[in-house]
């Protein structure tokens, strides 16, 4: 029997349609001038999905991995073919119209992946990942196929150095905003681009990328210990060719994706993004995997497993450490092992490896003296940093991560901006008073389309002085990087008729993180009235891609995934 209790498992059990008999002469043809040999043919295939390109710096080293685990692959017995996908980069586009291209690139790397390991009947799959948007992607494409599969994350940059401190990309954002009040100079802020980003490797806090790599090996998608090594390490390359072996006996054990991927896996998943200070976005993401697993999976689902999880990772945005600092604390593994430890997550899920998650991490070594992941018993906070608010503001829900130190509270007028150009440009314009709730609406899934992240914005509320006194609420999304009182995915949206779409410059907003509410001081009726008179905005684009994502997808409190029947929240 395999590790799934099935009969046991051909390990071609996909490829032998595509390349056995002689009514397959053509295709081995075709492959045997490529190289290809009858004993290659005779191995099980396994896909080696790359997300490699020459963009940006988070993928840029995945060229050499993909190498790393075609040798393990071989080495282990199987045929690796590796084939690429698109990626785009967060940090690069933000800001602009190209931002918008980034969450609907979640969707076509899926596609993709779906597509070719379809298309050409993969065994296995090892899908190799690192910005944020392919993270997900990989994981949405490999739960479609259900074939034995798993993903290796390239691994985040080094810390910049500037005048005796480590940096991160967010630190030039955050400069953006502080040139702009006066507070720094042009020449300090062209010193720090100069060194904030030094090498390849992903965003270096516990941003997105970092976020959902550490929840991947938590859920068991990924093999524990292996996204901490950052993406320069020398390391990285045995991470790569024991993967190719570890595919392998994943294959011969039968072990799938829907294998791993159960509800339980996905609190684990929940809980480890609580207690690391993650990303905003691995709500959105969660979401999104679960609808293509059919796992049952709600947005409030969030807020109560962050509430019972303590926050115990010293991370950046709100805290002080890098995800380098991570790998020589200890690792994710370390984090695992005090989850487990503690019963914050359920050790007895199986992993990628064969092994349970208990298992897996009781291999964990730390670092004396380390102060990155705190014991539980003396965690930073009693609760995570992933709060779901609700009110008639967002009926369906929006999300806010408190894992620094930001109020609890805010009450101010909105000051309404219908696209994200013109909030930016008030904020560096000195727009912007204390006590205001800045309002961005009609960028969300649909809307913009796309949900682009706010991260310029936000960082230049900060950097300019405002972030303990002005917040910020959108119907789009924000980045991990993001820091302070920062409300997203209000769904529903302003393009669908939501309630943000009603709001009018001055209407008093209220904010309270512990009742879980975000409101506009209006009545039910004032509210309906004023969109009894609204109309529903022309779509931004008419035709392309954009526009086939702006009609099918859904809202944000879905996951904002793109299915012919989710726009009716199927």
């Amino acid at each position: 029997m395999t590790a799934n209790g099935h009969e046991p498992f051909d390990p071609k059990h996909r490829s032998r349609t595509l390349l056995e008999g002689r009514d397959r002469a053509a295709a081995r043809a075709y492959l045997k001038g490529m190289g290809f040999g009858d004993e290659d043919l005779a191995k099980p295939i396994i896909g080696v999905a790359n997300t490699w390109i020459e963009t940006m710096p988070c993928n840029l080293n995945l060229r050499r991995l993909a190498g790393r685990v075609k040798e393990g692959i071989r080495a282990a017995g199987g045929t690796p073919m590796e084939f690429n996908t698109i990626a785009i980069s967060d940090g690069i586009t933000m800001g602009t119209e190209g931002m918008k291209a980034s969450l609907v690139s979640r969707e076509i790397i899926a596609d993709s992946i779906e597509l070719v390991g379809r298309g050409h009947m993969f065994d296995a799959v090892v899908a190799l990942a690192a910005c944020d948007k392919t993270l997900p992607g990989c994981a949405m494409g490999l739960a479609r196929l259900d074939v034995p599969s798993m993903i290796i994350y390239g691994g985040t940059i080094m810390p910049g150095h500037f005048r005796g401190r480590d940096v991160t990309i967010v630190d030039v954002f955050e400069a953006i905003g502080a040139v702009a009040a006066g507070r720094m100079t042009e020449d300090d802020l062209r010193e720090l681009e100069g060194v904030a980003s030094p090498g390849a490797g992903a965003c270096g806090g516990q941003f997105t990328a970092n976020t959902m790599a550490t929840v991947f090996e938590v859920m068991g998608l990924s093999p524990l210990g292996s996204a901490s090594p950052p993406a320069v390490d020398p390391r990285k390359d045995a991470v790569g060719e024991r993967a190719g072996g570890l595919i392998m006996e994943l294959l011969h054990r039968g072990l799938r994706p829907s294998d791993i991927l159960t509800r339980t896996a996905f609190e684990n998943g929940i809980a480890a993004a609580a207690a690391s200070g993650g990303s905003t976005n691995v709500v959105l993401h969660l979401l999104a995997l679960a609808r293509e697993l059919g796992v049952p999976l709600e947005i409030e689902d969030f807020d109560l497993v962050s509430a019972r999880t303590p926050l115990i990772a010293d991370l950046k945005p709100g805290g002080r450490y890098t995800a380098a600092d991570v790998d020589r604390a200890g690792g994710v593994q370390l984090l695992a092992q005090r989850l487990v430890n503690a019963g914050l997550v359920d050790g007895s899920q199986r992993t990628v490896s064969g092994r349970t998650l208990e298992e897996e991490a009781a291999g964990a070594v730390e670092t004396p003296g380390q102060d990155v992941i705190a014991p539980v018993e003396r965690a930073l906070k009693p609760t995570g940093g992933l709060v779901i608010l609700k009110g008639n503001l967002a009926p369906e829900g929006s999300v806010v991560k408190v894992a620094g130190h930001e109020r609890a509270f805010h009450r101010g007028p909105a000051r309404i901006f219908d696209r994200e150009e013109d909030a930016m440009a008030a904020v560096t314009g000195g727009g912007i008073r204390p006590g205001d709730t800045v309002v961005i609406r009609y960028e969300g899934p649909s809307g913009g389309p796309g949900m682009r992240e706010m991260l310029g914005v936000t960082s230049a509320i900060v950097g300019a002085g405002l972030g303990e006194s002005v917040a910020l609420l959108t119907d789009g999304r924000f980045s991990g990087a993001t820091r302070g009182l920062m409300i997203g995915h209000v769904a529903p949206e302003a393009a669908r008729g939501g309630p943000i779409a009603a709001l009018r410059e001055g209407d008093p907003i209220t904010i309270d993180i512990e009742g879980r509410r975000l409101a506009v001081e209006l009545t039910d009726d004032e509210i309906a009235a004023r969109l009894a008179g609204w109309t529903p905005p022309p779509p931004r684009y008419t035709g392309g891609v954009f526009a086939k994502y702006a009609a099918l997808v859904s809202s944000a409190a879905e996951g904002a995934v793109t299915r012919p029947n989710a726009v009716r929240g199927a």
